[in-house]
């Protein structure tokens, strides 16, 4: 930790990684992304390993769930970016695959949030536009974000970028974040260590173990 100015500047993982001050974001580990990925039962247990160690420390957590809407009022971006994802070339082709309570909007079941959780949906790939996530971590005094999920190159790294922009320390757990393919994971997190503390699970469950 530096100091400067009246401020205590965080530098590395130990600086923040206080369960009072740390929420975790699983972001859209829900069960029709899970269908695409390779291997999805090993990645929902890498997953499962830091959502169990933030519970066992009783940190905030919260679910991003990607929604779809109707492509009837779905709007010019939203039917955009899925003409892009799905890899279409015309409107009448996209497929509004995540519409609110159908099963693959639902987070895992393996992940299925406590009680004392939250899971909210979001339009958009970063988590905080349009969603009351923001407002939720000041209320709380947040001050780190640690996030997992998937897809990295997608969805989370927009949403790294846009927690350092609005003041918090974006965490992120770079074995818990699935990505397409190495090429993807290398330049995604060649552009985030500029603004990110970048770790791994076992890394970052011992450093919350010691708190």
């Amino acid at each position: 930790m530096q100091t400067a100015f009246g401020l205590d500047i965080p530098m590395t993982l130990e600086d923040v990684c206080n369960p009072e001050k740390m929420a975790l974001l699983v972001y859209d580990m829900q069960v029709g992304i899970a269908q695409q990925l390779p291997d999805s039962a090993g990645f929902i247990q890498q997953v499962k390993a830091i959502v169990d160690a933030a519970r066992t420390h009783q940190m905030r957590i919260f679910f991003s769930r990607h929604t779809t809407l109707p492509n009837e009022v779905a709007g010019v971006s939203q039917l955009k970016a899925a003409m892009a994802l799905q890899r279409v070339n015309n409107v009448s082709e996209v497929k509004p695959n995540f519409l609110p309570d159908s099963p693959s909007h639902a987070i895992v079941p393996q992940l299925s949030p406590l009680p004392s959780e939250v899971a909210f949906d979001k339009l958009t790939m970063s988590a905080f536009v349009g969603s009351y996530l923001d407002l939720a971590l000041r209320d709380v005094r947040i001050q780190a974000v640690a996030i997992i999920g998937a897809v990295l190159e997608f969805g989370i790294e927009p949403t790294v970028r846009h927690a350092a922009d609005l003041g918090y320390v974006p965490v992120l757990i770079q074995d818990a974040c699935y990505s397409f393919s190495e090429q993807n994971r290398a330049r995604s997190l060649d552009n985030l260590r500029s603004i990110a503390l970048i770790t791994e699970t076992n890394t970052f469950n011992k450093t919350l173990n010691r708190m």
